[in-house]
């Protein structure tokens, strides 16, 4: 008898360059959550920014718009094995969000509305990796995908990009977040197929 993963089967996969091992593609945008899906008004929107010194930057709505958009086009994996190609979104870079944070700490926590965590080592919410994003397809993002914005990392499982973005806070110490904490892997590599721990 074969050994299964608990909690992922039951789909076939498919093969092609853009996709990581294990994955299959899908064209809809499935929405899991940890919890049930919070209600932030955009008036009521802050992103706040902690050093490991205690020092604070904050973001209104109005703030988060003033700055420089991008509209990055990028691939999105799923740990339960989903993986959809090409999604539009619109945004600011996580580096001019920390532009003028004075910083040394080489980890993140991030932390959101609805009190999902996840961690992230710093150096990959940077360089152009990574971004608060607030439009999906040319449209205010819906709610039950992490509006009015929510974290995205691309190049991690989505599990690294938190719905309903709150706050991040930088740290000497890595501390596991919500998931990470139930044994799922600590970074989430897709390509390096890191759902677990221990993966």
């Amino acid at each position: 008898m074969g050994i299964v993963t608990p909690g992922f089967r039951g789909r076939g996969r498919d093969s092609a360059p853009e996709l990581p091992p294990g994955q299959y593609l899908t064209h809809d945008f499935p929405v899991l959550s940890a919890g049930p899906t919070p209600h932030v008004e955009t008036d009521d929107w802050a992103l706040t920014v902690t050093t490991e010194a205690g020092a604070r930057s904050r973001w209104s709505w109005r703030d988060l718009l003033a700055l420089p958009q991008e509209t990055p086009t990028v691939d999105l994996h799923c740990v339960t094995k989903w993986s959809k190609l090409g999604t539009r979104w619109r945004g600011v870079s996580l580096d001019v969000l920390l532009e003028d944070v004075e910083t040394a700490a080489d980890f993140a926590l991030v932390r959101c509305f609805d009190g999902y965590t996840t961690n992230l080592p710093l150096e990959d919410l940077l360089d152009g990796q990574a971004w608060v994003a607030h439009e999906y397809d040319g449209e205010p993002l819906a709610r039950a995908h992490g509006g009015p914005a929510r974290l995205l990392v691309p190049h991690l499982y989505l599990w690294k990009s938190a719905k309903w973005i709150s706050g991040i806070e930088l740290s000497d110490t890595d501390e596991p977040g919500f998931w990470e904490q139930l044994g799922y892997h600590d970074y989430g590599d897709p390509w390096r197929e890191q759902r677990y721990a221990g993966d």
